[in-house]
């Protein structure tokens, strides 16, 4: 993918998160605050960080990402058609029967999805069992990105992979966790405290990195560190907003399994469209 400015790619993850918002509606089910939180993690990925083609999804030298907590889809469907992986118009079928954009993402379905999710705390294991393989190869040119969300971080096996890629000292494994610090049940700290989150994954053997989740050019830095560390696979830690630029959405885990109706979501993309009022057009 040809690189761009910031800026430019700014406006793209807003334009995700309006797809997001229509997306939900109009499948009547889905999550929203995690996907909207995601959008400007995705977009640095697809539009900047990845070594992929679109045009051709099986490019044996291309990085492979993987998201772990599959409910968020709706962010990776919205990143990859407008990187143009398939027609936008087909991200109206999310969640309808026979559509390639399930509820939660197939392999088999969809070109550039590299596995399926459902299950929660997989995608660190399968992302280390690609890196070692990957390794045998000689390969040593290619990455792997597995997103993954704090709730999930409840899964006991993702602590196992954790243990593995520590041992074998993956520094082909770039992992991300989307900490909005909610999960579906209420805030992480008061279903299962997660903190020293940092001092975790370093006992684990992983250097870790934190960063504003929702600066585009700090999530773009913080991949392009990640790549310069060769003593041991890599965690960034992503700080970002769930329902991010949706004032009534943001930080309330009510929404992380809910869409909007029909007003929500037409209150929703008036924010994203306004950037919650700043910007005005001749109809205000």
């Amino acid at each position: 993918m040809k690189k761009q400015p910031i800026a430019r790619l700014e406006v793209i993850a807003n334009d995700i998160r309006e797809d997001i918002i229509k997306m939900l509606e109009h499948a009547g089910s889905g999550h929203s605050a995690g996907p909207l939180g995601l959008a400007d993690i995705f977009t640095a990925l697809y539009f900047d960080v990845l070594k992929h083609d679109p045009k051709n999804p099986d490019w044996p030298e291309r990085d492979i990402l993987l998201l772990s907590n599959g409910h968020c889809v709706p962010v990776r469907y919205a990143t990859m058609a407008h990187a143009g992986y398939f027609p936008k118009k087909e991200l109206l079928t999310l969640r309808k029967f026979g559509s390639r954009l399930q509820g939660h993402p197939e392999r088999t379905r969809l070109p550039g999805m590299e596995t399926t999710s459902g299950p929660l705390g997989c995608g660190l294991s399968q992302a280390c069992g690609m890196a070692l393989a990957m390794r045998m190869d000689k390969q040593t040119k290619r990455w792997v990105y597995v997103v993954m969300g704090d709730g999930e971080l409840n899964e006991g096996n993702i602590w196992e992979a954790a243990m593995l890629g520590g041992k074998y000292r993956l520094n082909n494994v770039i992992g991300i966790i989307d900490r909005n610090n909610i999960q579906i049940d209420g805030p992480t700290e008061d279903i299962m405290p997660l903190e020293d989150l940092k001092g975790k994954w370093e006992s684990f053997g992983w250097h870790v990195l934190e960063v504003n989740g929702n600066d585009v050019e700090a999530v773009i830095d913080a991949c392009n560190m990640a790549k310069t560390i060769v003593e041991k696979p890599v965690m960034i830690i992503a700080h970002t907003i769930p329902g991010k630029g949706v004032d009534f959405m943001e930080s309330d885990f009510h929404w992380h399994g809910a869409p909007p109706n029909h007003e929500q979501a037409k209150k929703a993309l008036h924010e994203l469209r306004t950037l919650g009022g700043k910007i005005r057009g001749e109809h205000e």
